[in-house]
């Protein structure tokens, strides 16, 4: 959400953010319903100032006895007049709300201009691409072939973008979730949580899912919200509370499921598990003072960046363009993994810092001592990382000629000593 008062001293800052995003000048038609907003605002203090003026009149000449008519008609007039002022007032801040809740967050300045992936800025990479004495496979032919990956049973059970993954890959992605959450707890002070994965209107609203994409999204019979990603329940966490400077930055991670319609992606990756209706992720999600936000946003990349390096993967660190970030987001980095089964790299982590954008759609605040008043949190959420594109990952880079896949140094421990994926007789 906008602040309106910031609109109001620098209409032409915020266009020029808009424009950034590839959108029209809409200052001047906020400022417009701001104006006539603020006038009813005046005009009902003004009327209620009137009624308590003639009011006293009433009591006034009653006392000394005299006709208190013109009075009396006064305030009968004003409260008829109220009410359709009143409700002028709410319509009004209802389109003001609904314009300012419908527009994205501004991209800082240092987020490169662009209209697509295209223009997106890569910052850096890590790691070696592995090299194969046979043509990579996709993940999609590793686990078929080693009878762990099931889209045939799961279409019968859910219908398309859908997996059943059984024994050593079921276990594998189980094991990447220990793992991610281990470092993230253990190395970069992340508390784990186990949020709720139904969550009402609010808490979507909050941040910035709705109003807009509601189509992307899965809703009960209820009206609760199964969530995209754990970022809704673990940022919503400081919804409607005033938290002390002292207690930030507060650091949140979750493994959950997350469920997602894909409605905008209607023939994009149909075959394999790189965009599916349900799937696994760590989430990552920082509430921090006003002043800490940048440099949490490089930390907690380098949490994300962690997990892909233990890993062995190679991957890229990407500067997102103002066309291609996310509705909320003033700033992100993408993590892209090499697949060496398609040949090019893949988002496998997004880190967004969002400013307090979020923070003024759920009213989350803190206090610093010694200030009349309180301040928006910051918010940043990411990915630490999604365990399903991370399996995916290790099948592709981690493959043998002979149909097996090696499980990486730093995951045998959570496989019970397995070596290898696929072998008989192996850990399941």
């Amino acid at each position: 959400m906008h602040d309106i008062r910031a609109i109001r001293e620098q209409p032409d800052l915020f266009d020029r953010g808009l424009a950034r995003r590839g959108l029209e000048a809409r200052a001047q038609s906020i400022l417009a319903l701001d104006a006539e907003r603020r006038s009813m605002q005046t005009r009902l203090q003004e009327l209620q100032q009137r009624r308590n003026d003639a009011s006293r009149a009433i009591g006034q000449a009653k006392s000394r006895g005299e006709d208190a008519g013109a009075a009396i008609a006064e305030v009968a007039r004003l409260k008829e007049e109220f009410p359709r002022i009143e409700a002028r007032e709410a319509e009004l801040a209802a389109e003001l709300d609904r314009l300012l809740a419908e527009l994205p967050n501004l991209p800082a300045d240092d987020v490169p201009d662009g209209t697509s992936e295209a223009d997106n800025r890569e910052l850096r990479r890590s790691g070696q691409r592995p090299a194969f004495n046979h043509a990579a496979r996709e993940h999609f032919d590793i686990g078929e072939g080693l009878g762990l990956m099931d889209f045939q049973a799961a279409a019968r059970l859910s219908g398309a973008r859908f997996v059943v993954l059984r024994g050593q890959l079921a276990r594998l992605e189980r094991a990447l979730a220990a793992f991610m959450l281990d470092i993230h707890t253990g190395e970069f002070g992340y508390t784990e949580v186990q949020p709720p994965l139904l969550v009402r209107d609010e808490a979507v609203f909050g941040t910035g899912q709705l109003p807009k994409f509601g189509d992307d999204l899965f809703r009960t019979t209820t009206g609760l919200w199964l969530i995209p990603t754990a970022e809704v329940p673990l940022t919503n966490l400081a919804a409607d509370q005033i938290l002390d400077l002292a207690d930030l930055p507060l650091r949140l991670t979750a493994y959950t499921p997350c469920f997602r319609s894909e409605a905008g992606a209607a023939g994009r990756d149909t075959r394999g598990m790189l965009r599916q209706h349900q799937f696994g992720k760590v989430e990552l999600v920082s509430i921090t003072a006003d002043d800490q936000s940048d440099a949490e946003h490089e930390r907690m990349t380098k949490a994300a960046e962690t997990v892909l390096q233990r890993l062995g993967l190679h991957y890229r660190v990407m500067a997102l363009c103002t066309g291609d970030m996310g509705f909320s987001a003033r700033r992100t980095y993408d993590l892209e993994v090499w697949l060496p089964g398609q040949g090019t790299f893949r988002e496998i982590s997004s880190c967004s810092t969002c400013g307090d954008f979020q923070a003024r759609r759920m009213k989350g605040r803190y206090r610093v001592p010694g200030e009349k008043g309180t301040r928006f949190v910051h918010t940043l959420n990411g990915s630490g990382l999604a365990t399903g594109r991370a399996l995916i990952a290790i099948l592709e880079n981690y493959q043998r000629e002979d149909g097996l896949v090696t499980v990486p140094d730093a995951l045998r421990p959570y496989l019970g000593g397995a070596e290898v994926i696929g072998r008989t007789g192996a850990p399941a």
